[in-house]
């Protein structure tokens, strides 16, 4: 029934279009305002030297051949958009939001920086490296960040174990930037993605916007995946005790997982009730449970995330977590449909935003497979209970990703909750 009330949305979704080696994607709902997201495989984990990356993301919207990074500001408040940029561990992501109608001056101003960046000293030396230091050391004093980028080093330790941040005393220069972009902004490794705008509309733009321009046609390298596990302790003071508990598996995403994730998950249906999850009656005062599911094109990060006011607190909700986790193999019958019908919904419902259009769309881009909500729910249909048991017993016999930020003295060992 989800799938065919989501069956319009997906039509509408049009087919990827590959366009002289940069593929197009649109969708149009008829919403007031557009965005088009410029996608680069310029991510982490794929950059040559730790945090060129994160450089790389704060040079977006400075100057360009056809405009100083002042002009692009003005000019993009004179039209009332909205510019950002985001990294992930495998893309990064240039957006802008605006009127419909306002593309072609858009999708320029992105294509420009894709094309004639400058990257200027002086604006590396007085914009780019304070942002990267302000950034890092953000992350570095939120404990949940600081777990995942750790859980991430564990389990994959090159590739996909990349930081997303570049360390607040990076030794990142202007040409480490300048080579990393010159590789990344090749028209094999970019996709457009647009929302509020028709496919043929945004595929003519592109076309245009980068005919005839310098974009070359190497493609960025990065090892296959392979997952590892360990586990690590990081004492941190002044915010939450915070244990991470993690298991991965290279290869394509499974859908079983994202089932999984929803059954674990303590967050409820219903406001102020405590949920059906099997971790919330049991977790103690004060402390939370966040289910973690980090897909990527080929491999995938599980986990819970466990923090709390007191190191003793977080030990025993970690306790339920990983008792809840093991016994989640044994899932079946109306626990077993209650949890896909969740995970349908969240897979679903993560479409009504852009966020979630552009982090649903960005892998199946770039491998050209199916783009439709339809798609992604007939996998999640398929899986009974031998499949689910089969996936979850698989991923859980690996070696455990285990991390704890805090009062170390005081924070479990992952053999102390169970695993």
């Amino acid at each position: 029934m989800l799938a065919r009330r989501a069956s319009a949305f997906a039509r509408s979704f049009a087919t990827v279009v590959d366009n002289a080696g940069v593929k197009v994607a649109a969708v149009d709902n008829g919403q007031p305002t557009a965005a088009v997201t410029f996608l680069v495989k310029a991510g982490s984990r794929y950059e040559p030297k730790p945090g060129v990356a994160h450089a790389l993301k704060n040079f977006a919207f400075k100057s360009t051949a056809k405009r100083s990074a002042l002009g692009t500001v003005r000019e993009s408040e004179l039209y009332g958009g909205v510019l950002s940029a985001s990294l992930s561990r495998e893309y990064l992501a240039l957006t802008s939001e605006f009127l419909r109608g306002d593309e072609p001056f858009f999708v320029d101003l992105i294509s420009s920086f894709l094309t004639s960046g400058k990257f200027q000293r002086h604006e590396f030396q007085e914009y780019v490296l304070p942002v990267i230091e302000a950034e890092s050391t953000a992350a570095s004093q939120n404990p949940a960040t600081r777990a995942l980028e750790l859980a991430h080093a564990l389990a994959f330790r090159s590739g996909l174990g990349s930081s997303l941040f570049a360390s607040p005393h990076s030794h990142v220069t202007l040409d480490d930037v300048k080579e990393f972009a010159a590789r990344a902004f090749s028209k094999g490794n970019i996709a457009v993605l647009g929302t509020g705008i028709d496919s043929a509309a945004l595929t003519k733009l592109v076309e245009k916007a980068l005919a005839g321009a310098s974009v070359g046609n190497v493609a960025v390298e990065s090892k296959p995946s392979t997952y590892f596990g360990g586990e690590t302790r990081v004492e941190s003071h002044g915010g939450p005790e915070t244990v991470f508990i993690g298991f991965g598996a290279a290869g394509p995403a499974d859908p079983a997982l994202a089932i999984l994730s929803a059954h674990l998950s303590p967050q409820p249906s219903v406001k102020w009730s405590q949920g059906l999850s099997p971790i919330s009656a049991a977790l103690p005062q004060g402390t939370s449970v966040q289910s973690i599911l980090m897909p990527y094109s080929d491999a995938t990060l599980f986990g819970l995330l466990v923090q709390g006011s007191s190191a003793e607190g977080v030990k025993e909700a970690a306790k339920v977590a990983t008792k809840a986790l093991k016994e989640s193999t044994g899932l079946k019958g109306d626990a077993l449909k209650t949890a896909v019908a969740k995970a349908k919904f969240a897979a679903a419902s993560s479409l009504d935003g852009r966020d979630g259009i552009l982090s649903t769309l960005s892998t199946k881009v770039f491998a050209n497979s199916d783009a439709s909500i339809e798609a992604t729910l007939a996998s999640i249909d398929k899986v009974d209970a031998a499949a689910f048991s089969k996936s979850v017993t698989a991923i859980t016999k690996a070696k455990p990703t285990f991390v704890a930020v805090g009062s170390v003295q005081a924070l479990p060992f992952a053999d102390e909750v169970g695993l």
